[in-house]
């Protein structure tokens, strides 16, 4: 039975009704129906659609050319107009071929399957090689944790560093406002980021937060500090109620992470290493989750100490269920890897 638009925004309906929240919805449609689940944006719009009171789920009369206009000729045109110009606009697009614009998104969503992504910044540049053992990695890890419904991963603990700054400036993301027609456009003052800063070792589990250690005394973290002072008290948080408890410690691979000296700790501790494939940034919980939500950009302490504190508070209020999440949705950053072989991806 194909899934209509009409299917979706039934049971989208009977979500909302329910109480259940958008991000709910999501998972619930994704679980049900897969790549044929309706997009997020989708069940954010309609959600918002029936808090003003809409009950109609049919479409609203729409203005543009009709749908004869989505034809063959006109998807090679639109295609052709990409390949050539990967910036090209949807105005572009319409003054190129004279189609209404409800066509082009047509076209380009459901005849053509793209999406218009940032571009970003990456750490380095993979090879095929490279490419290739993040896939390996991600189809060996979720076999072993059975795409993350197996119990084994509540033994996984995620671990990483990061610099928290006296003060760091606002993303220009973070940093958008809503405006009213006619107002003037906000200005913002561009402020450089402190030199006041300290590093810290973040550990965080599908349960929650676990610990965080300041590096004190040192600028860099070396195996030495590692295995002799931050996994300890990592490991000693863990067991203060079974000193049996399995751990897996997930961790890059940082020189310190896999000098011989960490090594001789993790055995003498009877902790299982979850690898991880280099160059791999979005497979860090940590980094696509904790450092990204947590830090506290835009506001300013009088010491890194004091910035470490709140940050710490910060990471103790996070409710449960959102590390749950995020360690749902790392496995789901596992599933992509292997969906778009290897290569880094947005936020989809």
């Amino acid at each position: 039975m194909e899934l209509t638009r009409e299917n979706s925004r039934t049971m989208i309906y009977y979500d909302f009704r329910s109480g259940l929240t958008q991000k709910q919805c999501v998972d619930r449609m994704i679980s049900a129906f897969g790549d044929k689940a309706p997009s997020k944006t989708t069940i954010y719009r309609w959600f918002a659609e029936f808090q003003r009171g809409r009950v109609k789920l049919s479409d609203d009369p729409r203005q543009g050319r009709p749908k004869t206009a989505v034809t063959q000729e006109n998807v090679d045109a639109v295609r052709k107009l990409i390949e050539e110009d990967r910036h090209v606009t949807y105005r572009e697009i319409q003054a190129s071929l004279d189609i209404g614009m409800t066509q082009i998104q047509i076209i380009l969503h459901e005849q053509l399957g793209v999406k218009k992504l940032f571009s970003r910044w990456i750490p380095h540049s993979i090879c095929e090689e490279q490419k290739a053992a993040s896939v390996t990695w991600c189809v060996r890890t979720l076999e072993r944790f059975h795409a993350g419904s197996s119990n084994a991963v509540y033994n996984i603990v995620s671990g990483d560093e990061s610099w928290i700054y006296a003060y760091e400036p606002e993303t220009k993301n973070q940093s958008r406002v809503w405006v009213f027609e006619n107002e003037l456009k906000p200005t913002k003052i561009v402020r450089s980021r402190s030199v006041a800063k300290k590093m810290v070792a973040t550990f965080v589990s599908k349960t929650g937060h676990v610990t965080t250690i300041p590096l004190e005394g040192q600028r860099t973290v070396n195996a030495e500090w590692y295995a002799s002072i931050c996994l300890p008290q990592v490991v000693s948080e863990l067991r203060k109620e079974n000193c049996n408890r399995r751990i897996i410690l997930h961790h890059d691979n940082a020189s310190s992470h896999t000098a011989h000296r960490t090594k001789e700790f993790l055995e003498q501790e009877n902790i299982e290493l979850l690898d991880h494939p280099p160059y791999s940034p979005d497979l860090r919980p940590n980094d696509f989750y904790t450092f990204p939500k947590i830090k506290l950009r835009g506001q300013r302490f009088s010491s890194p100490e004091e910035a470490v504190d709140a940050y710490k508070t910060a990471i103790l209020e996070t409710p449960t269920s959102e590390w749950n999440g995020c360690f749902n949705d790392w496995f789901h950053c596992m599933e992509k890897y292997v969906k778009f072989r290897g290569e880094y991806f947005e936020k989809q």
